[in-house]
């Protein structure tokens, strides 16, 4: 179980700003990320948001927080490591405050030359998923390519590669929506 930590409130840039420093010298955060994290580190009342937005606008200038920057290299690493398709690193950008304009951007540059069906093939491999024998194993890795954020279609056309009976193939068509 995690612990909070009470700190004593930052009501000055100086902390304040060497405190967000510090958080992006541990890893790379978006806007709304460094806006959270600083909003526990003052006191919530006009002064303290006046703070954080002067303090991220000091970030800005300095370029050490840039939204498009930071969904570029999520979105490389994802693809590139993790092996995740495009819709599941749409969705966690999105679940970490970046705007939608800027998540188009990135991730379609990021994807614009990948093969989908490769990258999916690719993660199953990491993961260390097999062709499937049974239903229970087609669904396993139906769903698995699912939560990796790869489109119906490609994990369909994975499937019937493999020679998965039809049956179960309507039988998984039928939990989606998209294709």
């Amino acid at each position: 179980m995690a612990f909070s930590r009470r700190h004593a409130p930052l009501m000055e840039e100086g902390p304040l700003y060497e405190y967000a420093v510090s958080a992006l010298g541990r890893r790379m955060r978006s806007v709304a990320e460094m806006k959270r994290l600083l909003r526990q580190r003052v006191e919530d009342n006009e002064l303290g948001h006046a703070l954080v937005e002067l303090v991220v606008v000091r970030l800005k200038d300095r370029k050490y927080l840039n939204d498009s920057q930071y969904a570029a290299a999520f979105s490389s690493y994802r693809r590139d490591n993790e092996k995740f398709g495009r819709l599941r690193v749409i969705s966690e950008l999105k679940a970490r405050g970046v705007h939608g304009d800027v998540i188009e951007k990135s991730v379609g540059d990021v994807y614009n030359e990948v093969n989908e069906e490769k990258q999916a093939r690719d993660h199953l491999r990491r993961k260390r998923l097999k062709k499937p024998v049974t239903q229970k194993e087609t669904a396993r890795v139906f769903r698995a390519l699912v939560r990796a954020g790869f489109r119906s279609r490609t994990i369909f056309t994975i499937l019937k590669k493999w020679d998965v009976d039809d049956e179960t193939i309507t039988a998984l068509q039928s939990e989606t929506n998209d294709s």
